[in-house]
């Protein structure tokens, strides 16, 4: 019986519940200074004098560096098709663009002695107007990039055919026939990731060899940037990326304040570490989202979808990163679970004087998501058709698969109606509607709101190779080496899995190498929810060639066909078909193949992305009076393909909704018309926790995709997507027979009671 698709607890949890793991900021180096960046408490200003003198004299100060000190160049934009003149100095260079931008480094013995020399570093500021407002940045005369001429970071479609990239061409009419037209502007806001391990970062040279500790998603991904960086040869860099406390997204790439650790050691010739305080990691750790949405949705008044159309602006922040490249992701997936088959999309990511937004879980899908299920619930109010029965009209069937939509994308597999179907079962959909209609016929002040989403997604979107590779020791046990970098998702006991299934090893006799590029040769990272169905059938395959490495040996031993050997699992031993009395063990194999030994490396390349699928319900209850959302119940169906393990899978998910609900109920990242954040802490940011949450009701679907042997999709972001617009649906659900049509993310008290009073004033 295989091991696999059974709810196995991990086994790295001991270590963590326990002893604890092991950070960035717990790494050990003798004799190490200690960095604090001096960051501009301005918005947009240009920086007339830098006074570092006293700073210099301060009690342990090494060194204070300012970009006159700097020999590298510029980082370029971290988006792809991004206006190129708009780099990022590593120490602000004549003008800051953001509150939290670097401006000088104080180095010294202690983290204390340097928070005290910076904070003898004198600035003078030459204030400037700051471009806040990303919905008027295309046009505002103020540029946050001089040199770049225009603050357009990237616009599609105008970007993509400049380079050559075939779009989908639109419909000339895109309403023709359509009977309703509905229109809405929304706004899917700036999110801060919140991790629970802020970035961290630690370096040392030796002989000319650099070695770096970074809390990334990506370590190979660090490791070239610092190789191209300091012109270097690969086998002179290693990066170590220990236990890594969260990312979602916000760590996949080297931000300036970690790579600078390097630069700093090398200059001083002392080991460097740097590690961010809260607040500066609420400011200056990437953003999330950051969409404003123009939608335009049309169709028949019997329910069919005709034509929809979705203009976004991006706020990509003072440097471009990421997070101007995520509309071309909320493109791919533009029209979600339906067949809508006019489409029109286009987009401008505008650069402000704001922290640059980067990818943060789902990255660009949950936008997509987002935008078309308010609109289906809107359409739905509009005709005066339940939301559900009009899903289930416009809906992709199971028969249409592999389907191509109307921007070009092709959904793998999906089974959409059969979701739609069990999350109304499981929620008892025909009995919540009738205790609706009761509550608003009784004129209770706390009505009840149902909100329901349907959502297809992208994962391992930008499929590339990812390396596995699967090794048995002497004593019998094996040793796994992977490219991906877990932080938090469960690869240790998912990949032990994966070798017990071919090789029969106990999951505790599997080790789990990962996060260190010397032990490790080459890989890709996390993200994208990609790690099981690119990294984990890389150590599928390589253990599947192993036991054929065995079998061969096996036969050569025994004096029989390959063919004809067997690997009983239960015992951990190789016999021929038919005579289980003489038999091989592994570590009889390891011995014997001496010097070869027992190996195999696998870099596993998917022919494309895969989508998983489900469907979400949110009963929430909203006191009229105050505004107050409290959520009764979610019930979610998810689909992602073959689940290795139910338990991790589970666990991914309740994480998922927990970020999903926080973002459509409370999470914010706000800056004042000076540029100036004004959440940039615990005590102003909200922040969900078990008291703000109902147990999850969770229903696992299994539809196993044809693009890779394991039939695995991915389920790390899948939870949020799904459940963000459910609960936005939910509360705008109990308040639609008062006159509300839409409430922007996040629903908050004062944003509920406000569209009631408004509402109420319009009748």
């Amino acid at each position: 019986m295989s091991i696999l698709g059974n709810r196995v607890l991990r086994k790295e949890d001991q270590k963590f519940l326990t002893t604890g793991g092991t950070y960035v900021e717990d790494v050990p180096l003798e004799g190490a200074v200690h960095i604090v960046y001096v960051r501009s408490p301005m918005a947009h200003a240009r920086i007339r004098s830098i006074e570092t003198s006293e700073a210099l004299e301060s009690p342990g100060v090494v060194a204070v560096f300012t970009a006159q000190d700097i020999d590298l160049d510029p980082m370029p934009p971290g988006a792809p098709f991004a206006n190129r003149a708009m780099t990022r100095p590593w120490l602000a260079d004549g003008v800051v663009r953001f509150v939290g931008d670097m401006v000088a480094a104080v180095v010294a013995d202690t983290r204390e002695r340097a928070v005290d020399g910076a904070e003898l570093v004198f600035v003078d500021y030459e204030t400037l107007t700051p471009v806040v407002d990303a919905s008027t940045a295309a046009d505002n005369p103020t540029l946050v990039h001089e040199d770049a001429g225009t603050n357009v970071v990237l616009r599609l479609p105008d970007d993509f055919v400049s380079a050559g990239i075939e779009q989908v061409a639109a419909e000339v009419d895109l309403f023709e026939g359509c009977d309703v037209v509905i229109r809405q502007r929304m706004v899917n806001q700036r999110v801060a990731p919140c991790p629970l391990e802020v970035r961290a970062s630690a370096a040392k040279w030796e002989d000319g060899h650099l070695t770096q500790w970074s809390t990334t998603q990506a370590p190979h991904s660090v490791k070239d940037t610092l190789v191209q960086l300091f012109e270097l040869q690969p086998d002179q860099v290693r990066v170590i990326a220990p236990d890594v406390g969260g990312g979602f997204g916000a760590k996949i790439g080297g931000y300036p304040e970690e790579l600078f650790v390097a630069w700093v050691s090398r200059r001083i010739d002392r080991p460097a570490r740097w590690v961010e305080t809260r607040s500066e990691s609420m400011m200056t750790l990437g953003h999330g989202r950051g969409q404003i949405q123009e939608a335009e949705l049309g169709g028949t008044r019997d329910g069919k979808l005709l034509g929809y159309k979705l203009t976004i602006t991006q706020d990509a922040g003072a440097y471009p990163n990421f997070g101007a490249f995520l509309p071309v992701m909320t493109r791919l997936m533009l029209t979600g679970v339906y067949d809508i088959t006019k489409t029109e999309f286009s987009s401008c990511s505008v650069a402000t004087n704001t922290n640059p937004t980067v990818a943060y879980r789902g990255a660009g899908r949950p936008e997509a998501t987002a935008a078309i299920e308010r609109m289906v619930d809107i359409f739905a109010d509009e005709i005066g058709m339940d939301p559900a029965e009009l899903r289930r009209k416009n809906l992709i069937g199971k028969e249409c698969f592999p389907f191509t939509t109307a921007v070009g994308t092709t959904y793998d597999i999906g089974d959409y109606e059969q979701a739609l179907d069990r999350v109304l079962e499981a929620a008892g959909y025909a009995e919540l509607r009738e205790e609706q209609r009761q509550r608003r016929d009784s004129g209770d002040t706390k009505q009840m709101g149902i909100g329901l989403s349907t959502y297809v997604e992208v994962t391992n979107g930008i499929p590339g190779s990812e390396f596995g590779a699967v090794e048995v020791l002497a004593d019998g046990k094996a040793r796994v080496r992977t490219g991906t970098s877990p932080h938090g998702q469960g690869h240790v006991t998912a990949w032990a899995m994966l070798v017990a299934d071919q090789l029969g090893i106990p999951v505790e006799d599997v080790e789990v190498i990962h996060g260190d590029t010397d032990e490790v040769p080459r890989g890709v990272g996390t993200f994208g929810s990609k790690s099981l169905q690119s990294g984990g059938v890389a150590v599928h395959q390589a253990a599947e060639r192993v036991v054929e490495k065995a079998k061969k040996l096996v036969a050569d031993l025994l004096e029989a066909n390959p063919n004809d050997i067997e690997l009983d699992k239960e015992n951990r031993r190789f016999h021929v078909a038919g005579t289980p009395s003489v038999t091989k063990s592994w570590a009889e194999l390891v011995e014997a193949s001496g010097d070869a030994g027992l190996s195999a490396e696998v870099d596993f390349a998917a022919p494309g992305p895969t989508f998983p699928f489900g469907a979400h319900i949110v009963v929430a209850e909203v006191d009229t009076e105050t505004g107050h959302v409290s959520l009764e119940r979610i019930i979610a169906v998810d689909d992602a393909g073959r689940l290795m393990n139910p338990l991790i899978a589970e666990g991914q998910v309740h994480g998922g909704l927990a970020q999903g609900v926080a973002q459509a109920l409370m999470e914010e990242m706000c800056y004042d018309d000076q540029g100036n954040p004004i959440t940039a802490n615990l005590a102003d940011y909200a922040f969900v926790s078990a008291a703000e949450l109902p147990s999850f009701e969770t229903h696992p679907m299994e539809t196993p995709t044809p693009i890779n042997p394991l039939g695995a999709k991915g389920i790390g972001e899948s939870g949020t997507i799904g459940s963000t617009p459910a609960v936005q649906n939910a509360v705008v659900d109990a308040l639609s027979h008062l006159g509300v049509r839409h409430v922007d993310m996040p629903t908050t008290p004062i944003r509920v009671w406000s569209a009631i009073k408004e509402a109420k004033g319009d009748r």
